[in-house]
């Protein structure tokens, strides 16, 4: 175990930390972050709807009268989301263009602002649905639009940055005030940016009879979600969270933009598809990992809280399991981490490597026969265990009986890992 980690900690980790700190990754992880306010203000909406429409007309409840008394709400709540999660795609751009420029020390506001115009002018100004010009189809701004979003943003924002720090803009004299020579300078490569799209689409449009966004959904997207969903890629991506977590790197950051970027799409599409009744077209989404595997935080560190009240003999595990309780009840991990500590631990290595992978490949299955609905709805990470189970799929009791079992599974799994800690 000692020359594995002395391994891991001159190669793994090294690696690890570049890859953590790459700036193109960083803005991609950022701009997920920073969307957090929208993407909470629908997810809100959205359970506000599960509460007073979807819940109280199920068989098990059977209030018809409930949803009557709280149309008025549930018309709001409907407004939020398609000013939040249905433009989804248009929010990302921006913040990922915002990001990116930061990245590159250029004028941030600019760069949101050419990368959203740059998405803009790939988006099909007419369809033959609603015929005419000037019509945008919502399957352009909403969660099915991420991919193509991410491209545009990141391309636009390079083409734009790179041109800002080559020095190719409009100079002008000192003592202009700086948001006129700011906006100025960014003329002539906010231009070129722009334009790039719209020759690109017009190439697409004329040539190949189809669009961006359609040729990413169908080449690139589709082919990508699907391979994301099967079980291998699910187990290796919780796997890899956990290996950074145990050398005190935060996983779930450094791959953050695969989380994000993959299995956020995911989250998003489904929770369009739960607002309209229709079949949620994703098994595996960003919420999944949290309801049924990462309770508590990365490697179910809460069921390691309890096991270690109930079993520990020792006395500074028992009270750094005391003072973490409070906090891995709403999914804060740092305390158990490096208080116990868990990182480097010989002794916990196995169980925070395997447990976290073994209680997601329980979910997945479950949900796959169809026992359990996928997670559909963005909840705040804060959420207690079970309860964010509950709500992340719409209020399904199942749901919650599976993360309450994936729970207990995990806690007999850590006590055994205890009872070798005493005699250490």
């Amino acid at each position: 175990m000692e020359k594995f980690n002395i391994w891991m900690e001159s190669k793994f980790v090294p690696i690890a930390a570049k890859i953590g700190s790459e700036k193109h990754l960083i803005a991609i992880r950022d701009a997920f972050i920073a969307m957090m306010p929208i993407t909470m203000a629908g997810a809100i909406a959205v359970l506000l709807n599960v509460l007073v429409r979807d819940i109280p007309s199920t068989e098990w409840v059977n209030q018809p009268g409930i949803p009557a008394a709280f149309s008025w709400l549930i018309s709001i709540n409907g407004n939020v989301w398609w000013g939040t999660n249905a433009m989804f795609a248009l929010v990302l751009v921006f913040a990922l263009g915002y990001n990116l420029s930061k990245a590159y020390d250029v004028n941030p506001l600019s760069g949101g602002l050419v990368a959203f115009a740059s998405y803009i002018t790939t988006v099909p100004a007419a369809t033959a649905a609603l015929g005419g010009w000037g019509y945008v189809a919502w399957s352009y701004t909403n969660g099915t639009a991420i991919f193509t979003a991410m491209f545009v943003g990141f391309v636009s924002t390079l083409i734009f940055a790179k041109l800002m720090k080559s020095g190719f803009t409009i100079k002008l004299p000192d003592t202009v005030p700086p948001a006129v020579g700011k906006a100025f300078t960014a003329i002539i490569p906010g231009t070129i940016s722009i334009f790039t799209f719209g020759v690109l689409t017009y190439l697409l449009t004329t040539y190949a009879k189809s669009d961006l966004y359609t040729i990413i959904s169908t080449y690139v997207q589709q082919p990508f979600m699907g391979l994301s969903q099967g079980l291998p890629a699910v187990i290796i991506m919780t796997f890899f969270v956990q290996l950074f977590w145990f050398f005190g790197l935060h996983g779930s950051n450094i791959l953050g933009p695969a989380l994000d970027g993959i299995y956020g799409p995911a989250l998003t599409m489904n929770t369009a598809a739960f607002q309209l009744k229709e079949k949620l077209p994703f098994l595996w989404t960003r919420g999944s990992f949290d309801a049924y595997a990462w309770m508590g935080g990365a490697g179910c560190t809460l069921a390691l809280v309890i096991a270690i009240l109930w079993l520990s003999k020792r006395e500074e595990q028992r009270v750094v399991a005391k003072l973490s309780l409070p906090m891995g009840v709403f999914n804060i991990n740092e305390p158990v981490m490096f208080g116990i500590p868990v990182v480097l631990s010989p002794i916990y290595f196995i169980p925070f490597i395997v447990i976290a992978p073994l209680l997601v490949t329980i979910a997945y299955l479950v949900t796959a026969v169809g026992l359990v609905p996928p997670v559909a709805l963005a909840v705040p990470w804060i959420v207690p265990p079970v309860l964010y189970a509950f709500l992340a799929t719409g209020g399904s009791l199942a749901a919650a009986l599976l993360a309450l079992f994936n729970l207990a599974l995990a806690t007999l799994i850590w006590a055994f890992f205890v009872k070798l800690a005493n005699k250490v």
